[in-house]
């Protein structure tokens, strides 16, 4: 089947394959501009925001928009690969079978000898076979732990890690103690603030550790942290166009509008 041809193809199962051959079809001369001059660096932004948009997709519980999604998503992978071809260094077959490599190798437990039988032994099979395999066994226990990630996630992510050898509160006790240790300190640098002033690095390093400390409580309670932040993030959405919409009853903008106005809105919103 041509390439052509491949483009139109309706079969079930070949559907991959059709994408490859439009993506390939998009970048070679006489394809699209905007697609032929793209590269990974300039892809970048476009990669994470398809991935945050899968997230709100699953999180909203829509099916229907979630397929939509993981199709934007899978370009993404398929461009890149596209990318990378043209180049000689990997295509999409090398990615899709390092990954299925990589399943393999770390589960053990199913395709060779290994005896695990709990979720908790899986994940630290994993982890050793993952270090095994980068060579990381001389490096730093926390190397390479949530890189590239956001500062909320990857805050989670070292704390997990650190816990898997002991390094963990024995309870929310003592973490919560730690809220309050942190908290002091952190109204102790917003004596020395200036109002109008940017804060100083003492006060932002003050707030780092209240938000590194507030982010162990969640993973120590089994709350994932973004999950609890943008849980409130919607209601503060909800609750803001509340006060928009009683403003715009009484005629009132959002310019306009007093402190005390948008509070009295703001607390019927609760």
């Amino acid at each position: 089947m041509t390439d052509d041809e491949m483009i139109n193809c309706s079969e079930p199962g070949r559907q991959i394959e059709r994408l490859r051959a439009i993506m390939h079809r998009l970048r070679s001369p006489g394809g699209c501009p905007w697609d032929a001059e793209q590269t990974h660096e300039s892809l970048v932004s476009n990669l994470i925001e398809e991935t945050y948009e899968t997230v709100a997709a699953i999180r909203a519980n829509d099916p229907e928009n979630l397929q939509e999604e993981l199709g934007d998503v899978l370009l993404q992978v398929v461009f890149h690969a596209e990318i990378a071809q043209e180049s000689g260094t990997f295509d999409l077959d090398e990615i899709a079978r390092g990954i299925s490599e990589k399943l393999v190798r770390r589960h053990p437990h199913v395709y060779g000898d290994s005896q695990v039988g709990s979720t908790e032994g899986v994940l630290t099979q994993w982890e050793d076979i993952k270090r095994a395999e980068k060579g990381h066994e001389e490096k730093p226990y926390l190397h390479g732990v949530g890189k590239g990630l956001p500062a909320l996630l990857k805050a989670a992510k070292l704390q997990k890690k650190a816990s898997k050898v002991g390094f963990d509160w024995p309870d929310t006790t003592g973490i919560a103690e730690k809220i309050d240790e942190e908290l002091a300190e952190v109204r102790e640098e917003l004596e020395k603030h200036q109002v109008g002033q940017a804060a100083s690095p003492e006060l932002q390093a003050e707030i780092g550790d209240l938000l590194f400390i507030v982010t162990n409580l969640a993973r120590k309670l089994g709350v994932d942290p973004e999950v609890a932040l943008e849980g409130t993030n919607q209601k503060f959405l909800h609750r803001f166009a509340q006060i928009e919409k009683g403003l715009k009853a009484d005629k009132i903008t959002l310019e306009d509008a007093t402190i005390e106005q948008m509070d009295t809105f703001w607390n019927a919103a609760k």
